[in-house]
């Protein structure tokens, strides 16, 4: 019997890890709500604006897969510890860049860093539960939405008032002073008899899906840039989208916590259907909800609508990514989430990083993000063909019938 699943101090180690990502997920959006004022400040145009939120994804990317490698290794605590120092000096040297290029290397380094507390802290969290294995990963993963949500809030007085590089040296130093202290209580770690008999229940399912675990990691790696090119789009660019059509940056700063916030609640209910329909289905029907969401953008003009359009756009996709560390908790072995989450969660990232610029890109050429939000439905459509996939290949096989032996003469 595994007693320490699901236990009292499950709940509590989820409730501690929910507020480290709430405090080490800033790192992932500041790039986002600063663009428009780097963009002045650096005289540049949309494209290489973007640049730094694109390194930022490929560090963060990269982070989730280095860092979820050492989360196996060499448990949570070292890791976050590490990585809150690595965000703090990617926040003091952003603050002194005087260029973008310098800029966009310390956004790397914030992203490596922030990394530590997505798909590592999801994994460690998912050893944790069995019944309650989606939920618990949804909260664990809303920290992410959280941070989005609320720390340009906190920062908006410093913004203000002394400007984009006060607010990163805010964020440096609670980078530090928050985040090492908290990680200390994460010390205890899930005994190795309870890891196996996890990874006995994932062999089952691996085996029914007829995949290895490093065919299904890189499936739902694509599966994952798909979703990310698409879902990146209005996350990414709703901010310059509201400069660009009159309504001011703080106005795109709202719409963009409001996203976020539906994404909360999206994580959430997407947990409980987790538990109930399993890891592929639920990514499913968020990924079409996701694709009629983007849709409904293309004929958004109105401050009103784009308002609506933003909040049905995050309840429509917050539960895609987690529950791709739902499904590699479901097939493959638990010795390996740290790992296999990591990569995973990597490639959704690099997704969120190429749209992000091409996006820009596209808007560049074509002068309008009409083609943008068509890309990534596009993109959007991969995703779907790959869940369909899985799911028919993950149907049990109903055996023949054996045909009635005939009648021996007497």
């Amino acid at each position: 019997m595994n007693r320490s699943l699901d236990s009292r101090y499950s709940w509590a180690r989820l409730a501690l890890s929910l507020l480290i990502a709430v405090v080490g997920n800033a790192g992932m959006w500041s790039a986002v709500v600063v663009m428009p004022a780097v963009q002045a400040e650096f005289a540049t145009g949309r494209g290489e604006a973007s640049l730094p939120y694109t390194l930022t994804m490929i560090g963060f990317a990269l982070g989730n897969m280095s860092i979820g490698r050492a989360v196996d290794r060499f448990g949570v605590v070292w890791s976050m510890s590490v990585a809150a120092l690595i965000c703090s000096l990617g926040y003091v040297a952003a603050a002194a860049s005087p260029g973008i290029g310098l800029l966009s290397a310390a956004q790397l380094l914030i992203g490596l860093g922030t990394a530590a507390y997505f798909g590592p802290l999801i994994a460690d969290i998912s050893l944790w539960f069995r019944r309650r294995r989606g939920i618990a990963v949804a909260i664990a993963a809303s920290g992410n939405y959280l941070a989005g949500a609320i720390w340009p809030i906190l920062l908006a007085g410093v913004l203000a008032d002394s400007g984009w590089r006060a607010a990163y040296l805010v964020l440096g130093v609670c980078a530090t002073v928050l985040i090492v202290p908290l990680s200390l209580a994460l010390r205890r770690r899930l005994p190795a008899a309870e890891l196996s008999a996890e990874a006995q229940g994932s062999a089952l399912s691996a085996r029914r899906l007829s995949w290895s675990p490093a065919k299904l990691t890189w499936v739902l790696g694509v599966a994952g840039v798909g979703c990310c090119v698409a879902m990146s789009m209005p996350q990414v660019h709703i901010v310059s989208l509201c400069v660009d059509m009159g309504f001011g940056p703080a106005v795109g700063a709202e719409m963009l916590s409001l996203m976020l916030l539906g994404g909360v609640g999206s994580r959430l209910v997407s947990g409980v259907l987790a538990d109930w329909l399993g890891g592929v289905k639920t990514l499913l029907i968020g990924s079409v909800l996701q694709m009629l969401a983007l849709a409904l953008y293309l004929p958004a003009g109105g401050l009103t609508s784009l308002y609506v359009v933003s909040l049905v756009f995050g309840l429509a996709q917050g539960g895609i990514v987690p529950s791709y560390a739902i499904i590699v908790r479901e097939y493959m072995p638990a010795q390996q989430a740290g790992a296999r989450v990591g990569f995973v969660i990597m490639l959704t990232i690099f997704g969120m990083a190429l749209g992000g610029w091409l996006s820009g890109l596209i808007y560049e050429v074509s002068g309008s993000y009409t083609l943008a939000f068509l890309n990534g439905i596009a993109f959007n459509g991969v995703n779907i063909a790959i869940m369909l996939l899985i799911l028919y290949r993950s149907r049990p096989t109903t055996p023949r019938p054996v045909a009635e032996p005939a009648p021996t003469p007497i």
